[in-house]
């Protein structure tokens, strides 16, 4: 896209924190809550069904978002130091987009683990893909397909993920962090085995879901490589910070909860 374009189009240029970012932001919240107020006093069930088709529109949309990177030639040049696309490179791998395959699974079998990992990664995972966008995600107009792709699917990965809680489906407890600690670590270490195994079959030779084979410059996982230096371990300093995290969310949840309480007293 050549400079002219870009700059006809300025007004709908996205970047991490501009204004755009916070109207698009502003927007998908608002979804949130006008959808959380419709569905206060519908059956659990009823919620579930929404959440689960939710992420059905997402996965149907990552596929249409993905196929439109794989036909974008700005898309193969910006990216060209990595390898350029391949499918096998964009599977719904990562922290943020593996929560579309979790979250269904989560609400319908109610297992506090997988609750709790969804409700505490999904929006983590995602708002971390939103500020630190990859090569061809920042800069350029959103109307693009590969912009409205990314930042639609993360948003909606946001904003679905906390339904889990606005919805009433799930309440934070303290004594969910050890296991859910316990399944970021299971969920990493199976992704890093399908990095190790696309790696050595060449079908990705570059697979990095989750971060777990190289650090691509992030300066935390630097940090973390120079303590542990081999692949995989250098992530578990993270599960400390996320345990922190956890903990802080919980808390607030606690007291707010605990607040109310006195108040009825």
């Amino acid at each position: 896209m050549d400079m002219t374009s870009l700059s006809g189009s300025a007004g709908w240029i996205m970047v991490p924190f501009n204004a755009l970012f916070w109207a698009v932001f502003a927007v998908f919240l608002l979804i949130l809550v006008a959808v959380s107020l419709v569905m206060r006093r519908r059956s659990d069930r009823a919620k579930r069904k929404l959440i689960t088709a939710s992420c059905v529109l997402m996965m149907v949309s990552f596929v249409a978002y993905k196929y439109c990177l794989s036909i974008d030639p700005d898309f193969d040049r910006l990216t060209a130091a990595m390898g350029g696309f391949n499918w096998w490179g964009e599977l719904p791998l990562h922290l943020c987009n593996i929560n579309m395959l979790l979250m269904p699974v989560a609400v319908w079998s109610r297992k506090r683990s997988l609750l709790s990992f969804c409700f505490f990664l999904g929006p983590l995972g995602a708002l971390m893909a939103l500020a630190m966008p990859s090569a061809g995600f920042s800069g350029f107009p959103l109307y693009l397909p590969r912009m409205l792709g990314y930042y639609g699917i993360h948003f909606m990965i946001v904003i679905t993920a906390l339904a889990i809680v606005t919805f009433g489906l799930y309440r934070p407890r303290f004594r969910d962090l050890p296991v859910t600690a316990l399944t970021v670590l299971l969920v990493a270490l199976a992704v890093f085995g399908i990095n190790m195994l696309l790696r050595s079959t060449g079908l990705h030779p570059k697979a990095n879901y989750f971060y777990s084979v190289e650090t691509e410059g992030n300066f935390l996982l630097e940090l973390f490589h120079s303590w542990l230096p081999w692949p995989f371990l250098y992530l578990l300093p993270c599960i400390l910070i996320l345990g922190v995290y956890m903990a802080a969310i919980t808390l607030g949840f606690h007291l707010t909860e605990r607040r109310g309480k006195d108040k009825k007293k």
